[in-house]
């Protein structure tokens, strides 16, 4: 049998000079680049995927709000308050500021969520439904602790949906609109080949009604409407068959004119009933109005914001110079009111054209996703805007009464932005999470 070889000595070697006397900060510094080079591919990836385009229709509506509410500041709430010729305090550029602040930390957020697969947001349902409801529900309370007033109801409102604390307030019900966006769509998804199932309809219209019912109860009607909107626009999405919408639209119908004809004095609040009242006959020949005096109240909000649309004329008096027309609330409700004062038609124009490249960038990105979830998020989301912009232009042209629903992006209220870029931020993620192409 053949020995084996005998091995030879191995013959060590020197290791190369750069590693023999690399000093102990020479992997940190490896690290560091490494890290650098991997810092600047993920947001070159994040750059490749996001849709920017989005975000910076967003970001115009915001910029375009700011300015507004500036002018606002300066010729219908006084500008600085003053003392002696010393400025003492913000005055009428709170609203302006606190819109500004609010958008830069939603515009962060946005970017933020964009990176967290929507699907895990869905998934973390218990999470955020806890949050957003248990909020709503301190509402109910109406106790003032302190700085801290629990069912808040700004104004000479009944509307208790606001949390506030100090200078600062909250909104719950709109935080509370993300949480029912994404479990409604995820409700949607698990039964979407059995929607038009009598059993799984009446749960998803369980599911839509309780929250409605519960924002009916707190005074603010006009978010109801709204998360009604949205979950018709869900469900229509998901594959609802007409005939249920049909019947649905008659059912409405039918109610609404029962309610009138025999309930107007006994259903929601006399104001609420005046408002309606006062878009169907606002010269008060039926006699609906109890007096004078209430009459004029009624009106006079829409009245004045007709009048200061119609005075902007064709260009506008100008953001910051001209004659401007006093409108209540012009710096929330009635904000398209002093832009067509101020900017006129063709301003208007630009607005309602920003928001509504907004509303079908939104559906469009709901059309590409790969999965129906994201169609279903993106067509709450959509659903939302759609409606808040229709109900507040009907609002400013007395079309629709007056109910308390705001401009998206443009009314003052720093809740309200951030809430609106969360979504946003939804929108965002549906869109670069998935890779199909619209057309595709």
């Amino acid at each position: 049998m053949k020995r084996p070889e005998k091995s030879g000595r191995v013959k060590e070697t020197a290791a190369p000079a750069r590693i023999k006397d690399a000093g102990p900060f020479a992997p940190a510094e490896n690290t560091a680049t490494n890290t650098g080079k991997t810092m600047g591919k993920l947001i070159k990836e994040y750059s490749r995927a996001t849709d920017w385009v989005y975000l910076a229709l967003c970001v115009a509506c915001s910029v375009l709000s700011v300015l507004t509410l500036i002018s606002i500041g300066t010729y219908n709430l006084g500008g600085f308050d003053t003392d002696m010729g010393s400025i003492t305090g913000l005055g009428g550029y709170r609203g302006a500021l606190v819109q500004a602040i609010a958008s830069l930390l939603g515009v962060a957020c946005a970017i933020l969520l964009s990176c967290i697969d929507y699907r895990a947001m869905v998934d973390a349902w218990p999470f955020h439904v806890a949050g957003a409801w248990g909020l709503v529900a301190l509402t109910f309370l109406k106790v003032n602790l302190g700085p801290v007033s629990l069912g808040y109801a700004p104004g000479s409102t009944d509307n208790y949906s606001w949390i506030r604390v100090g200078p600062l307030s909250l909104q719950p019900t709109e935080l509370a609109k993300i949480s029912f966006i994404l479990t409604f769509a995820m409700h949607l998804n698990n039964v979407r080949s059995h929607i038009n199932e009598p059993k799984e309809l009446a749960k998803l219209l369980l599911h839509l009604l309780v929250p409605i019912a519960i924002i009916h109860v707190q005074g603010d009607d006009g978010t109801a409407i709204i998360y009604g909107i949205i979950g018709c626009c869900m469900m229509f999405a998901a594959g609802l068959s007409w005939k249920y919408i049909l019947g649905a639209a008659a059912a409405a119908g039918a109610a609404v004119a029962v309610a009138f004809a025999f309930f107007s004095d006994k259903i929601g609040k006399g104001y609420q009933w005046y408002r309606i009242l006062a878009v169907i006959d606002p010269e008060n020949t039926t006699g609906w109005a109890p007096s004078e005096a209430v009459w004029k109240n009624i009106i006079y909000q829409q009245q004045r914001g007709e009048i200061a649309i119609g005075s902007g004329g064709i260009f506008g008096n100008g953001l910051f110079g001209g004659r401007y027309y006093s409108v209540p609330n012009a710096h929330n409700d009635f904000i398209l009111s002093w832009i067509g004062n101020s900017a006129g038609f063709v301003g208007c124009c630009v607005v309602l054209g920003v928001l509504f490249a907004l509303v079908v960038k939104t559906f469009a990105t709901g059309a590409r996703s790969e999965d129906l979830l994201g169609s279903y998020i993106c067509a709450g989301i959509g659903g939302a805007l759609m409606a808040q912009i229709a109900v507040n232009v009907g609002m400013n042209l007395r079309l629709l009464p007056v109910i308390g629903v705001t401009l998206p992006f443009y009314s003052a209220g720093g809740s309200s932005v951030l809430m609106l870029y969360i979504c946003v931020g939804l929108v965002l993620s549906v869109y670069s999470h998935n890779t199909k192409s619209l057309f595709g």
